[in-house]
């Protein structure tokens, strides 16, 4: 019998943005490939559910629900989960009872944001791997007493790769940190022919579930604090277009608003990438990505470069994006390339439009080289069981 991986994280929740449900794809059919009986461990919290629209809905007949099994389906995922809604109301899956009983003799639980906080489960299994993938924040909230999200974990890794510099302001915690890229598995993601007449695009939230950060004197903030820097980017670059997926509050009128007056154009994620098939053709769809990544991220130099930056690069598609310290870690300048100012990024444009089947051609050899997902995952389990 093979060897099991638990893996846990925010999947059947995030189940309606495309994006999100690859992260997590990545990761299970990644370990599923090198040979191990993966398990995913899931759950769903009362009022999570919703329906096809984002309104609220009951559990049995959200499209939550209906999503989520249909994309274990669609990857043949469906034979080895374990899904809690409302704290054991309803089980879809192996019962918990089978989940701990497999737990003992398993390589390890991949916690991912420590998702999983069943006692039982946590104590089951002999190594409890916390998978940070919003480096900055919660070693701040640990550093300022405001929230431990480590506790109960004896193995910590963070795609934060530049966590320890000198450079990087993300506090350790006194802890000894594993760093790995976004793994991609490339078999899921074939090259498809350039868009010279697309737009520039990407996909994410504005502002995110969690507020700016007070740390030593500065201010780490969110998406929207970064991109206003860049809001005049399409006047710069008038040959070209600007697209961004974003979610984006109402209450974010004057943003909106600023947005489209400079020439951005919004669409409504859940509408072009409202799940992992479409996520796929929205970025084969486009010219390149642009992304501005939090202002947490660049401020920290932690070194972080988006598991949806990995999917364009794998796709084919260049990859202009704020730097967050990728200097040393992957090849820059062809196929990615990072900006840290207006006229940087304007100059990054005019850099993929001037070459731009040498870009893609780049895009995915950076992505074979570097997100791999066989090489980054061998080397991921081998540091978390040495």
């Amino acid at each position: 019998m093979p060897d099991t991986i638990l893996y846990s994280g925010a999947f059947a929740q995030t189940v309606l943005r495309g994006g999100l449900s690859w992260f997590h794809l990545q990761f299970l059919l990644g370990f599923r490939r090198l040979g191990y009986d993966v398990i995913l461990v899931d759950r769903l919290d009362e009022g999570m559910c919703v329906d096809d629209r984002g309104e609220p809905a009951d559990f049995a007949s959200s499209a939550t629900r209906r999503r989520f099994l249909d994309t274990l389906r669609r990857f043949g995922l469906d034979d080895s989960f374990h899904l809690d809604h409302a704290n054991g109301r309803d089980v879809l899956g192996m019962s918990r009872t089978e989940v701990v009983a497999r737990a003992a003799s398993a390589v390890a639980l991949v916690n991912v944001m420590g998702y999983c906080h069943d006692p039982a489960i946590l104590e089951a299994v002999p190594r409890r791997v916390f998978l940070d993938i919003d480096p900055g924040f919660p070693q701040m909230w640990r550093a300022l007493g405001l929230h431990d999200a480590f506790a109960g974990h004896d193995r910590f890794a963070t795609l934060g790769r530049r966590i320890g510099a000198v450079d990087c302001s993300i506090p350790t915690c006194g802890l000894d940190w594993i760093t790995l890229p976004q793994p991609v598995v490339l078999d899921h993601w074939p090259v498809t022919p350039p868009q010279p007449d697309a737009a520039f695009t990407s996909v994410g939230a504005w502002r995110g579930p969690t507020g700016p950060v007070e740390f030593q004197g500065h201010t780490y903030g969110l998406r929207c604090h970064e991109f206003r820097r860049f809001f005049d980017l399409p006047s710069r670059c008038p040959s070209q277009m600007f697209e961004q997926a974003i979610d984006i509050h109402p209450g974010d009128a004057r943003d909106i608003a600023a947005l489209e007056a400079h020439g951005w154009r919004l669409v409504d994620p859940l509408t072009v990438a409202g799940d992992a098939d479409a996520f796929q053709r929205y970025l084969a769809g486009s010219k390149a990505e642009f992304v501005v990544p939090k202002q947490m991220y660049a401020d920290t130099r932690g070194g972080l470069l988006s598991d949806r930056s990995a999917a364009y690069l794998a796709t084919g598609r260049p990859v202009l994006a704020r730097d967050t310290g990728l200097d040393g870690l992957y090849p820059l300048g062809v196929g990615l390339v990072p900006f840290t100012t207006l006229d940087e990024a304007a100059a990054g444009v005019e850099s993929i439009v001037a070459d731009y089947p040498r870009h893609c051609r780049a895009a995915r050899e950076i992505a074979e080289a570097a997100f791999e997902s066989d090489r980054v995952l061998t080397r991921f389990l081998d540091a978390i069981t040495a």
